[in-house]
């Protein structure tokens, strides 16, 4: 129900703030709205307090607003000023672009409203390097300190991740300059290459295999029916050795469970100081097209290390609007970079998620609190602001497109000609929503 909720609010606020630029630049320049509609279908609601009509609608995926238009219906002499073809082509061209840039503006705001409050963030310390990743191919060790991500600085983990994506998607190598445990800088470069399209696919989401979190080689969570529980495993035990080899940390541990399906294990463990030998078969699972070992563990998180990862920025008022909107900028811009990245087949096309997904993720940072949600609907509003500025006809960004070649050639695009691009965006824009229908579905359902 949370998840429902979410998702309508999400929806109807992103919706109604993106029609809204449209209806308030109409107004300005002296267009009559005849509708304003958020959601699609006979409408539910209706009232028309002026000229205009609002509706709301039962299909929550859009909305519109419906603008006196000659090409449309016969218009009275007395509105013909007020009909939208009539007027110049400048005046159109900021009528259709005022919903896209109002999500824009959207987005900056809700930001704004995060960052006002104090942003929580991680210092760009190397908490954990996963075997056989990218990450670990290039040298990272725990405790390095990540100055620059392609030769941009950053201050935070946050920042890492995010010049990771961006440079990601414009090189196969990203490097990255570090400050390690004893103080001398190196350079780590990261080639995801040679590990397969799964671990490009997580480097172009910032995900090398490296990560803030360090853990503890102690049993931190336990499935009751699991293989560790039923060999006698319990929350708390520390793992010193096991087949006679000593652990240094928890990643070692699941290195062997992960590569010991079926194998009898000989664990060592320490237990209200007293050492204790516990032997287990991790159970084989199919996992990425492999089998590996499971036993139903988790670890105990490093307290004192995670004391010392976090930290939390400050702004002023003035401060917290211009970090607001650099954030929208570079958000829009890394939306840019992935669209064209998966044109020229960079970027997989499996990145794509549809209404079901965000449903999924608006239920899932409703339940985390306000702050996660109101960046999840800045999040949205950015990309609903980049996808409707594309130059694709039905889109605001090819109605755009045509004025400009109206501005161009000195008289409007020939109406076979728009009517042939709106077939061919909607054929476009029903490919891209199946196809993200289709990744919600295996997202979602494993298929």
């Amino acid at each position: 129900m949370l998840t429902l909720l979410a998702f309508l609010v999400a929806i109807g606020l992103l919706v109604t703030f993106h029609e809204l630029g449209h209806y308030w630049v109409a107004k300005l320049c002296g267009v009559k709205v005849l509708r304003f509609s958020i959601g699609f279908g006979s409408p539910l609601l209706r009232f028309r307090p002026r000229e205009t009509e609002w509706v709301v609608c039962p299909i929550p995926l859009g909305g519109y607003v419906k603008m006196l238009d000659e090409r449309e219906g016969l218009v009275d002499e007395a509105d013909r000023p007020r009909a939208f073809n009539n007027q110049h082509v400048l005046k159109r061209m900021a009528i259709v672009s005022a919903g896209p840039l109002a999500n824009l503006l959207l987005a900056a705001l809700l930001y704004w409203a995060v960052i006002a409050q104090g942003v929580p963030q991680l210092h760009p310390l190397v908490g954990t390097v996963v075997e056989q990743t990218p990450a670990a191919a290039a040298g990272f060790k725990e405790g390095d300190r990540i100055l620059s991500v392609a030769g941009r600085p950053v201050a935070s983990w946050q920042e890492v991740r995010l010049g990771i994506v961006e440079a990601a998607m414009s090189s196969a190598v990203v490097r990255v300059e570090v400050q390690d445990a004893s103080g001398a800088r190196k350079r780590r470069d990261i080639d995801a290459r040679r590990f397969g399209e799964k671990a490009e696919q997580a480097l172009q989401q910032g995900d090398p295999g490296v990560s803030p979190a360090r853990f503890l080689a102690q049993v931190g969570v336990l499935e009751e029916k699991g293989v560790a529980a039923k060999a006698g495993l319990k929350v708390g035990d520390k793992l010193q050795a096991v087949n006679g080899v000593m652990l240094r940390n928890w990643e070692e541990w699941v290195h062997v469970v992960r590569n010991s399906p079926g194998k009898e294990l000989s664990v060592r463990v320490e237990r209200a100081g007293k050492p204790l030998e516990i032997k287990l078969r991790p159970q084989a699972v199919a996992q990425d097209d492999e089998v590996v070992g499971r036993i139903g563990v988790g670890p105990s998180p490093d307290r004192a290390w995670s004391d010392q990862l976090a930290f939390t920025r400050h702004y002023d008022a003035v401060g917290a609007f211009a970090a607001a909107w650099s954030k929208t900028g570079e958000t829009a811009w890394m939306s840019v970079k992935f669209l064209g990245n998966m044109l020229i087949g960079r970027a997989s096309l499996n990145n794509l998620s549809g209404p079901l997904t965000i449903a999924n993720v608006a239920g899932q940072t409703a339940r985390e609190g306000l702050t996660p949600y109101l960046e999840f609907l800045a999040l949205i509003s950015v990309s609903i602001g980049v996808l409707n500025l594309l130059p694709i006809p039905v889109l605001d960004g090819g109605h755009l497109m045509y004025y400009v070649a109206e501005l161009v050639r000195g008289k409007p695009v020939s109406e076979r000609v728009q009517l042939l691009g709106q077939k061919i965006g909607f054929i476009l824009l029903a490919s891209l929503m199946a196809f993200a229908m289709l990744n919600d579905f295996s997202r979602l359902f494993g298929g």
